[in-house]
């Protein structure tokens, strides 16, 4: 198909093909069962996860930017019918929630953009409108997304993932699996919601951790100044001021959020709230 319709990835649009049938299978099974499953796919290229994830018995909205490959992918409109629908524009800009609420989420995402979506897709109103994440980056992004307190992976994008939602890396995949190979190896990463924390502002976590993180060599002392209240409420939670940005867990970022949100309790009376529940 690629060959019939002189298709190449593109650098610009951070493309990289994959054609091995049997890993896109495992990619489309990483979700669990998708007989009769809404899937939203961005990206899809020439179609072969799509054509996987169709076969696995989803009904596909696919959102495709690059015209050279709608062609391609008409060929299994063709065969699929109603249970693919293919949306030419740009993923950035979808109101996904009115068009595919309640769908999972299976893509080989550009890499140009992976990053961008996956924290447009963690952020907003919660629950969120996916049923799951299984999205494939760079292995050194899948390690950011899972990475623990203390590690070098561990940054910004590790307390979005973590702070109302479950995420693992379900398998790594070889560069040789791509059609070009990139430089690096590849991780698919599955994501699924948790429940998100009461009485916290996602905006206040999204302030703080880029406060903290955008100097994570400085102490927050130095490093959270520019946040107000947040060294005063740090010192009310009992969190050591001399300590980094790396060094605290998703919990303590979470009662740090609380206590500076616009309908938090004082830091204290939250902290004394979370340590009568064990």
């Amino acid at each position: 198909m690629i060959a019939r319709h002189g298709l190449s990835a593109s650098k610009a649009l951070g493309q990289n093909f994959i054609l091995d049938r049997m890993l896109l299978a495992r990619v489309a099974a990483v979700p669990g069962p998708l007989e009769g499953q809404s899937v939203y796919e961005v990206g899809p290229g020439p179609g072969g996860l799509t054509r996987a994830l169709l076969d696995a018995g989803a009904s596909v909205v696919a959102v495709e930017r690059d015209r050279r490959c709608l062609p391609a992918l008409a060929e299994l409109h063709t065969s699929f019918g109603e249970h693919l629908e293919i949306l030419e524009g740009d993923a950035l800009r979808v109101d996904e929630r009115s068009i595919v609420g309640g769908a999972h989420v299976v893509a080989n995402l550009p890499y140009n953009i992976g990053t961008a979506l996956l924290l447009k897709w963690l952020g907003g109103d919660w629950p969120p409108w996916w049923r799951s994440l299984t999205l494939m980056f760079q292995k050194e992004v899948a390690d950011r997304i899972v990475a623990q307190p203390g590690s070098d992976s561990y940054g910004r994008l590790s307390v979005a993932a973590q702070w109302r939602a479950r995420p693992r890396i379900a398998m790594t995949v070889n560069r040789s699996a791509f059609v070009p190979p990139p430089k690096v190896t590849s991780a698919v990463v599955h994501i699924v919601a948790a429940e998100q924390p009461p009485s916290v502002s996602p905006k206040t976590l999204e302030w703080l951790t880029e406060a903290a993180f955008g100097q994570r060599r400085k102490m927050l002392r130095s490093s959270l100044k520019s946040v107000p209240g947040a060294l005063e409420a740090a010192a009310a939670l009992g969190i050591d001021t001399m300590r980094r940005a790396e060094t605290l867990s998703v919990g303590e970022w979470v009662e740090l959020a609380r206590a500076l949100s616009p309908s938090s309790e004082s830091p204290a009376s939250s902290r004394t709230r979370q340590s009568g529940h064990g």
